[in-house]
């Protein structure tokens, strides 16, 4: 390092160029770095879920969630394997030991299930078997209401506002929630079927059979070849009603013989609604590594002439989305980081009583934070919370360097007379092995926080090396530009006709002198008093850190929304909870500041009808804060 320093008090344009060459690739580096609310982390957990349309709890466990089980308990690095087996629905979640591969123990587990399937029920859907991470939560949830019937708006949330959010860049799927799918409903009269004599199964084969298109092959003439399609899909109802089920005494038995086909939908199992009007809720996820707020810019893009395309009795409303708090916590975090920074240089100011010092200290801050920036995008970081809060806590950090050096070079000008270029040269040598040794031991502070063996080391990785690389890149600025810009910025006052005493230990500093030998000193004598005192210190963090609140996450974030959660005992009907719901609904919307109430009724991950969800957004912060009226109304 000294040898480096020594090459850039000669060559200040080199000093220049190489730092100013890091910091224009962190600038390109940071134009492109990613913005998300947390870090991709791929926990352990992979989850198999399995539907068997029609099949009671008991049914699905001993079919389905017990086979699956079996089939799985050999893969290698299992710490839990459970189930939860519902209606028509299995859940099977692996959790692996943090040193497996997710990937790798995702793929055995698609062997081991693959090998079963025919063990499973013939009515059973293919196993669905995903890897559970932070990338599946919805990004923006978007709902579309209006006092129609639920059938109009699914088929206009489906054909016209998912085909438009579907073509947004970065979004991988979109689930609709709260709505009714179009069907073809066939209704047969049990006493018709059994007076011709027909089994249910003869229906069924029959709509199987004569509704589908079937693929012909190929014709070849003498210069062109064409490809043949048996068009069998039925266009309509009346067309179902003349469908052939079967013969009886030489005559057809038709649908209409037997009960009637109409245009329909699915059974129910999910009702939403908005502020009291039925809805139909869009959920938007993005694509794995896609950049979360830039999905968000395109979905929103693309709902404008999705609105346009819209009737105008339905109303197009955007109810969650992480964009907003993704920004407003990176502007608070960007604030906090200049503050930080004018800070950390006035601090410098008033102790050196010198702005050459403070813009040689500041420079430090900019350098080191802006070629963190290309580190992030090398390792494919991305701007969130952790790695945005490393960088804050760093700017008092990487300043310390350029600090420790810049004093060292100073006090060499003002106490040994040395002239600026010569000080900067003995400054460093003199203080170099120190200042490295400082930097290094902060690294070791840091760095390990990514490798610690727990979920919280594996959402902390981002933040050791953006902590290590901005402290290791300041050690670096300390060394070159730091010297260089002393060597030919720094002129110290002299004391009374240039020979007295220093004049950076005059008047009020004198006294901060004065008063650390005194306290030194006194230290000094009470040597076990000063250890006894030290020791119940350290000895209290136990009691202390066991009074402590704990949480995976921060809590107390007033992020202007929340949600409650309803469970009903099993068996509940989707009628009978969704009449419950209502009334929570009704008690929720007398409350003072609310702004939206999104209820969803059944339609739970594991498809069953007794729980609901029910969203709620106020409004924003500063008309809770500041308005009177309101907050003495919800204290009444």
């Amino acid at each position: 390092m000294q040898r480096l320093a020594e090459i850039c008090i000669a060559r200040p344009v080199f000093a220049a160029m190489f730092i100013l060459s890091l910091v224009v690739v962190g600038a390109v580096s940071w134009s492109r770095l990613g913005v998300d609310r947390f870090p991709v982390v791929d926990l352990p957990s992979v989850t198999v879920r399995t539907t068997l349309p029609g099949a009671s709890p008991e049914e699905v466990e001993i079919q389905v969630s017990q086979r699956i089980e079996e089939a799985i308990n050999t893969v290698a690095g299992i710490t839990e394997l459970r189930s939860i087996s519902g209606t028509g629905s299995s859940i099977v979640i692996v959790t692996f030991d943090l040193d497996r591969d997710v990937d790798t123990a995702a793929q055995d587990i698609r062997d081991r299930v693959a090998a079963i399937l025919r063990d499973l029920p013939e009515d059973a859907e293919p196993p669905i078997i995903a890897k559970f991470d932070n990338e599946s939560a919805p990004i923006l949830r978007v709902a579309l209401s209006g006092e129609r019937s639920i059938k109009e708006l699914t088929e206009l949330a489906d054909k016209v506002v998912k085909l438009r959010i579907e073509r947004s860049s970065g979004v991988g799927e979109v689930r609709i929630d709260g709505g009714l799918e179009r069907t073809i409903n066939v209704w047969i009269d049990a006493d018709r079927l059994a007076a011709y004599r027909l089994p249910i199964t003869a229906v069924r084969d029959a709509l199987v059979r004569q509704n589908a298109d079937a693929p012909g092959g190929n014709v070849t003439g003498r210069t062109q070849e064409y490809s043949l399609r048996t068009l069998g899909r039925l266009p309509d109802a009346e067309a179902f009603n003349e469908l052939v089920v079967g013969t009886v005494g030489g005559f057809p038995v038709r649908i209409r013989d037997l009960g009637r086909a109409e245009d329909g939908t699915r059974e129910q199992r999910s009702v939403s609604r908005l502020n009291g009007r039925p809805a139909v809720i869009l959920e938007v996820l993005r694509q794995s590594g896609a950049n979360t707020v830039a999905a968000i810019e395109s979905t929103k893009a693309n709902l404008a002439p999705a609105k346009a395309a819209l009737p105008p009795d339905v109303q197009l409303d955007v109810l969650q989305d992480q964009s907003g708090y993704i920004y407003a916590a990176l502007h608070e975090i960007n604030v906090h980081l200049v503050l930080g920074s004018i800070l950390a240089s006035l601090v410098v100011l008033a102790f050196m009583r010198s702005w050459a010092s403070t813009a040689i200290a500041a420079v430090a801050i900019p350098a080191s934070v802006v070629t963190t920036f290309a580190m992030m995008r090398a390792l494919g970081f991305t701007l969130n919370s952790v790695t945005m809060l490393a960088l804050v806590l760093m700017v008092g950090v990487v300043i310390d360097d350029a600090i420790v050096v810049l004093e060292n070079i100073y006090r060499f000008m003002e106490e040994k007379r040395m002239r600026p270029f010569e000080a900067a040269r003995a400054a460093t040598a003199d203080i170099g092995l120190a200042v490295t040794a400082t930097t290094l031991s902060l690294v070791v502070i840091f760095v390990p926080v990514s490798f610690m063996s727990s979920v919280s080391g594996r959402f902390l990785y981002q933040f050791g090396l953006t902590a290590g690389v901005a402290i290791m890149v300041s050690l670096l600025v300390s060394f070159t530009l730091t010297p260089m810009m002393s060597a030919r910025l720094l002129r110290p006052a002299r004391g009374p006709g240039g020979h007295g005493e220093a004049a950076s230990r005059a008047g009020f500093y004198r006294w901060i002198d004065r008063g650390y030998l005194a306290a030194l000193g006194f230290a000094m004598r009470h040597r076990l008093a000063v250890v006894a005192v030290s020791v119940v210190i350290v000895a209290s963090v136990v009691p202390l850190y066991g009074m402590l609140g704990k949480d995976y996450l921060p809590s107390g974030v007033d992020e202007g929304e929340f949600e409650v959660r309803a469970t009903a005992p099993q068996g509940t009907s989707l009628t009978a909870m969704n009449d419950v719901v209502r009334g929570i609904e009704a008690e929720i919307l007398k409350v003072p500041g609310i702004r939206i109430v999104q209820t969803t009724t059944g339609g739970s991950w594991l498809g069953a009808v007794n729980e609901a969800r029910i969203y709620v957004g106020l409004v924003p912060h500063a008309e809770r804060l500041f308005s009177p009226t309101r907050l003495v109304q919800s204290l009444l």
